[in-house]
Protein backbone atom coordinates (compact mmCIF):
# COMPACT_ATOMS: atom_id res chain seq x y z
CA UNK A 1 0.00 0.00 0.00
CA UNK A 2 1.00 3.58 -0.74
CA UNK A 3 0.08 6.85 0.53
CA UNK A 4 0.09 8.59 -2.75
CA UNK A 5 -1.17 12.00 -1.83
CA UNK A 6 -2.42 13.92 1.16
CA UNK A 7 -4.17 16.70 1.65
CA UNK A 8 -4.46 18.74 4.46
CA UNK A 9 -6.64 21.99 5.83
CA UNK A 10 -5.58 23.47 8.71
CA UNK A 11 -8.83 25.11 11.19
CA UNK A 12 -8.69 28.19 12.62
CA UNK A 13 -9.58 26.91 15.68
CA UNK A 14 -8.89 27.01 19.35
CA UNK A 15 -10.05 23.58 20.29
CA UNK A 16 -8.18 20.26 20.10
CA UNK A 17 -8.73 19.53 16.35
CA UNK A 18 -6.01 21.02 14.08
CA UNK A 19 -7.06 20.03 10.79
CA UNK A 20 -8.80 17.53 8.60
CA UNK A 21 -7.09 15.54 6.18
CA UNK A 22 -7.62 13.31 3.03
CA UNK A 23 -5.26 10.52 1.77
CA UNK A 24 -5.37 8.79 -1.53
CA UNK A 25 -3.94 5.04 -1.43
CA UNK A 26 -2.49 3.68 -4.62
CA UNK A 27 -4.27 6.05 -6.73
CA UNK A 28 -7.43 4.54 -6.78
CA UNK A 29 -8.81 5.06 -3.25
CA UNK A 30 -9.43 8.15 -1.06
CA UNK A 31 -10.25 8.20 2.69
CA UNK A 32 -11.77 11.71 3.59
CA UNK A 33 -12.67 13.07 7.17
CA UNK A 34 -9.33 12.14 9.08
CA UNK A 35 -8.73 14.37 11.87
CA UNK A 36 -5.90 15.88 13.30
CA UNK A 37 -6.36 16.26 16.78
CA UNK A 38 -3.69 17.72 19.91
CA UNK A 39 -4.47 15.02 22.36
CA UNK A 40 -2.09 14.95 26.03
CA UNK A 41 1.00 13.39 24.17
CA UNK A 42 0.83 15.23 21.00
CA UNK A 43 -0.79 15.17 17.46
CA UNK A 44 -2.35 12.15 16.50
CA UNK A 45 -4.81 10.95 13.75
CA UNK A 46 -8.50 10.22 14.26
CA UNK A 47 -9.96 7.91 11.82
CA UNK A 48 -13.45 8.97 10.24
CA UNK A 49 -16.14 8.13 12.79
CA UNK A 50 -19.85 8.47 12.58
CA UNK A 51 -21.79 8.47 16.33
CA UNK A 52 -24.24 5.58 17.07
CA UNK A 53 -27.74 6.17 18.44
CA UNK A 54 -26.08 5.17 21.75
CA UNK A 55 -23.28 8.24 21.71
CA UNK A 56 -20.24 6.25 20.93
CA UNK A 57 -18.18 6.65 17.95
CA UNK A 58 -17.77 4.11 15.53
CA UNK A 59 -14.70 4.36 12.42
CA UNK A 60 -16.10 4.08 9.40
CA UNK A 61 -12.85 3.59 7.75
CA UNK A 62 -9.33 2.26 9.42
CA UNK A 63 -6.34 -0.11 9.47
CA UNK A 64 -6.76 -3.08 10.80
CA UNK A 65 -3.18 -2.84 11.62
CA UNK A 66 -0.46 -0.91 14.07
CA UNK A 67 1.74 -1.07 11.19
CA UNK A 68 -0.33 0.65 8.80
CA UNK A 69 -1.56 2.95 11.31
CA UNK A 70 1.56 4.37 12.03
CA UNK A 71 2.42 5.12 8.59
CA UNK A 72 -1.31 7.02 7.89
CA UNK A 73 -0.67 9.05 11.12
CA UNK A 74 2.98 9.64 10.24
CA UNK A 75 2.36 11.02 6.55
CA UNK A 76 -0.95 13.00 7.84
CA UNK A 77 0.81 14.94 10.17
CA UNK A 78 4.20 15.29 8.43
CA UNK A 79 1.89 16.85 5.57
CA UNK A 80 0.20 18.92 8.46
CA UNK A 81 3.61 20.48 9.90
CA UNK A 82 4.25 21.15 6.13
CA UNK A 83 1.48 23.58 6.04
CA UNK A 84 1.80 27.18 6.09
CA UNK A 85 -0.68 29.28 8.79
CA UNK A 86 -4.85 28.35 8.41
CA UNK A 87 -6.25 30.50 5.24
CA UNK A 88 -9.82 31.32 4.59
CA UNK A 89 -9.35 31.32 1.17
CA UNK A 90 -7.83 28.25 -1.43
CA UNK A 91 -4.84 28.85 -2.67
CA UNK A 92 -4.55 31.16 -5.49
CA UNK A 93 -3.13 29.78 -9.05
CA UNK A 94 0.19 30.52 -9.97
CA UNK A 95 -1.30 33.73 -12.50
CA UNK A 96 -2.67 35.40 -9.32
CA UNK A 97 0.51 34.54 -7.43
CA UNK A 98 2.05 36.81 -10.06
CA UNK A 99 -0.46 39.55 -9.35
CA UNK A 100 -0.51 39.23 -5.72
CA UNK A 101 3.43 39.72 -5.92
CA UNK A 102 3.04 42.78 -7.64
CA UNK A 103 0.44 44.29 -5.57
CA UNK A 104 2.47 42.90 -1.99
CA UNK A 105 5.18 44.98 -3.12
CA UNK A 106 2.87 48.16 -4.38
CA UNK A 107 2.00 47.72 -0.46
CA UNK A 108 5.16 47.54 0.68
CA UNK A 109 6.47 50.98 -1.97
CA UNK A 110 3.95 53.03 -0.22
CA UNK A 111 4.81 52.42 3.32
Amino acid sequence: MEITDVRVKKLNSDNRLKAIAAITIDDCFVVHELRIIDGKDGLFVAMPSRKMPNGEFKDVAHPINQETRNRIESVVIEAYNNLEEPTEQPEPSSKEDDDDDASSSDEEDEE
